[in-house]
């Protein structure tokens, strides 16, 4: 059994935690947010998501929360951090807690002692950054004094076939020693493979390739579906005609724009660092440029259907579905619907929006108030709430236009009902 500390109690650090007290270690989380520390305290979870919920029910306070860094860094035997590393408002990488976290960590940590950082960082980033910050407290990563190790995150809220649980993970040390550590300690909290790689580096890359994959393939397709709608051809039709093919395509569907934590970040950090070594990474930017389009276009099509009517988007009466990201999470960081909306404000627009799961921020209490007060809709997050409404309500409200920003509304019956329809790439 291990005495383990998780850094940072969000997304990925919360879940961490708790399967680390699962396999039957000593763990202290470590977080800024004393609300967030006391809830956990009390056994509840301060993200709204069913499997932490329940996790941290059946525990039972066997994960301590703590502000206080000396309650728990000096009897660790490993260190994980889970850290946001988020951009700023120029896209550059913003490494702030990170460091903080590390600065932190470096004054109470003893010799021995796995310090893992899972938060997503440019390549380099451990040696250049992590490792200096340890020196300056007389910590040699290199000599092993503390064993250095990235092992990139993977967590998919609200997705429950892939799990923490059950994900390949993959590890790299800035020692082979550090490597074979932080690669035993993961074997011992995961019922998957966890697979060595030569280097920290390499680790710090493997994150930053996986989620630019995705940015370049859902760009391609957010171009695709602008061409084809001009065409009149439904790309939805198209994908699923592509993906009989049982080789080399892998289907990515379009939307009103990319959010989370990881898609519409990580290929900046991989743009700014290749710049800081003289290369440049056009595809990369590219594919940001297009899908960093898609809020505006979404509201492009808003407009198109408005002037159908021989009406203006001034004043006009939008309702909008969807704050979180994704769908059936909470989760609203980098959501394009903020862009949607400001973009509509900034038109003229009254805007209501609702959220089920961000009723914080949503504006309306209900589908149904939203519906009410709404002539033209804009669905933004494909919760399931929105996606098995009874359509009928929308010529019950007498909605006017509806714009399906993720393609999961049935269409037909929407234009049955005498509604204009228009998702992204099909009409």
């Amino acid at each position: 059994m291990n005495t383990v500390t998780v850094v940072g109690l969000g997304y990925v650090g919360l879940p961490l935690a708790c399967l680390c007290a699962e396999k039957g270690n000593k763990v202290y989380g470590l977080d800024t947010d004393k609300n967030k520390v006391d809830l956990i305290n009390r056994n509840q979870s301060p993200i709204s998501d069913d499997y932490l919920t329940s996790k941290l029910k059946s525990l039972k306070n066997r994960i301590r929360a703590t502000t206080n860094a000396v309650e728990c860094i000096p009897s660790s035997d490993v260190v994980v951090v889970c850290v946001p590393t988020p951009i700023d408002k120029n896209n550059l990488p913003d490494l702030t807690a990170l460091m903080e976290s590390i600065s932190t960590i470096s004054k109470f940590i003893k010799q021995g002692t796995l310090l893992v950082v899972e938060s997503t960082v440019y390549p380099g980033t451990i040696e250049e950054v992590v490792a200096p910050i340890l020196k300056k407290q007389g910590f040699d990563a290199y000599k092993n004094d503390v064993f250095v190790a990235h092992c990139p995150e993977r967590i998919d809220p609200g997705n429950k076939r892939w799990t923490i649980d059950n994900l390949t993970r993959v590890v790299g040390g800035i020692t082979k020693e550090a490597t074979d550590k932080a690669a035993e300690f993961y074997r011992g909290i995961v019922n998957a493979n966890v697979i060595e790689l030569s280097g920290v580096k390499a680790a710090e890359a493997t994150k930053i390739m996986e989620n630019t994959f995705r940015d370049v393939n859902i760009a391609f397709v957010n171009e695709m579906a602008k061409s084809f709608d001009r065409a009149g051809i439904d790309i939805i039709e198209v994908i699923k005609g592509a993906s009989t093919k049982p080789f080399a395509f892998m289907p990515h569907y379009p939307g009103a724009g990319v959010g989370g934590h990881c898609i519409p970040v990580d290929p900046y950090y991989l743009i700014e660092k290749a710049k800081q070594i003289g290369f440049n990474h056009k595809f990369l930017s590219l594919a940001r440029e297009i899908n960093n389009s898609m809020p505006h276009y979404t509201v492009e099509l808003l407009e198109d259907c408005i002037h159908k009517l021989k009406k203006t988007i001034k004043n006009a009466k939008v309702g909008v579905l969807g704050l979180a990201y994704k769908a059936n999470v909470d989760d609203t960081r980098e959501s394009p619907a903020f862009e949607i909306i400001s973009i509509l404000k900034t038109k003229g627009a009254d805007v209501v929006a609702f959220d089920p799961y961000v009723k914080n921020l949503s504006n309306i209490k209900d589908l149904d108030g939203l519906l009410q007060k709404s002539d033209y809709i804009i669905l933004v997050t494909e919760h399931d709430e929105f996606k098995n409404m009874d359509l009928n309500m929308l010529k019950k409200h007498k909605v006017l236009v509806v714009i399906d920003g993720r393609n999961c509304l049935d269409k037909e019956k929407i234009k049955s009902m005498g509604i204009l329809y228009h998702g992204i790439g099909r009409s």
